[in-house]
């Protein structure tokens, strides 16, 4: 028979590896428990960096006690933590398990925004400074842009929704060009179907165009609808739509603030006043009110439009070239124009 010494240390062997294995278990979970004593701290995770190496930043900074112990954690529970890239605002005072969990939330979202109405140099200059992106377009002309964005001889102009776009630090700029650009043709592929009967414009391209000299003639999100009716019932009529933005779009860096008479003569391919129909890009970047405008616009005849003159932003209607006249002669006295509304008044 076998000694029952022999028996009780096969018992007491394993029984020991047990508790000892517990003990490290919990020591290794109570270090982890143990909340650090640093200060809050904004840390960026660049692409591709590894846990390692984040908590060895972390406890850098003071925000983690056993960034070791942390990772030697996980991998007993048999745990992946990925940290994505960006930006972290981490708390003072946490714990190791606090602290993964911050972690596994996702960086900090930046926010960039487009303003309805830009241009497209506008745009671009707004990605190129922003400080927060990964700047991979920076120095391509316009037609690389796009070309790199696999639209290779589109015009960029008008083709990219303004909106708010958020993203983590690091983000390239590639990929805030490439949102703005679906959305804009989603816009469109939503909008373009659901279009008013008997539009003068036969494409959604057309309609981009048209939305964008709309963006740019008024910011009174009511009065658009009557600002594309205004410019429906030209191209019905065969009338040039004698668009200021446009002529503004057309002189590039030789406008100089003001649009003088020779300006109006001067003829570009935007030159609405000396060129008939619609130019040949958009001119600005059009939101989605505009768009729906020019797909929708107001069932008035008004064939002119103009400033109200009373610093409101808002513009008077008109049917009759005598009804504008009248319109354009209280504009000029409004803004102190006694002269040239006199001449107008004469006729001259």
């Amino acid at each position: 028979m076998p000694r029952p010494h022999k028996w009780r240390s096969l018992i007491y062997v394993p029984l020991a590896a047990l508790l000892l294995a517990a003990a490290g278990y919990g020591a290794l979970y109570a270090a982890v428990l143990q909340p650090a004593a640093g200060a809050s701290a904004r840390i960026f995770v660049p692409p591709g960096a590894s846990l390692r190496s984040v908590l060895r930043q972390l406890a850098d900074a003071g925000l983690v006690r056993h960034p070791r112990l942390l990772a030697l954690y996980l991998r007993v529970r048999g745990e992946t933590l990925l940290v994505q890239m960006g930006n972290y605002q981490i708390n003072g005072g946490l714990s190791g398990l606090q602290l993964l969990a911050q972690l596994r939330a996702g960086p900090l979202l930046e926010q960039l925004t487009i303003v309805e109405g830009w241009n497209l140099a506008q745009m671009r200059a707004a990605l190129d400074a922003d400080a927060q992106l990964a700047h991979e377009f920076k120095d391509l002309t316009d037609a690389q842009l796009m070309e790199a964005l696999g639209h290779r001889g589109e015009a960029g102009e008008g083709r990219f929704f303004p909106d708010t776009y958020r993203f983590a630090a690091g983000t390239a700029d590639r990929k805030i060009y490439q949102l703005a650009y679906e959305r804009m043709a989603q816009e469109l592929a939503a909008l373009w179907p659901q279009r008013d009967p008997d539009l003068p414009i036969s494409t959604p391209q057309q309609a981009l165009i048209l939305a964008s000299i709309v963006e740019k003639e008024t910011g009174n999100e009511d009065e658009r609808g009557k600002v594309a009716a205004v410019f429906s019932n030209r191209l019905r009529a065969g009338m040039r739509l004698q668009s200021d933005p446009t002529v503004i779009y057309g002189l590039g860096s030789r406008y100089d603030g003001q649009i003088h008479t020779r300006d109006l003569q001067t003829d570009t391919p935007y030159n609405t006043y000396t060129r008939e129909g619609l130019p040949p890009t958009p001119i600005a970047l059009p939101g989605a009110a505009a768009l729906r405008a020019v797909l929708h616009p107001e069932p008035i005849n008004a064939l002119y439009f103009v400033a109200t003159g009373l610093g409101d932003g808002r513009h008077q209607f008109s049917a009759t070239l005598e009804a504008h006249n009248a319109a354009v002669r209280r504009y000029l006295q409004r803004t102190g124009n006694e002269a040239a509304a006199a001449r107008l008044g004469h006729g001259s």
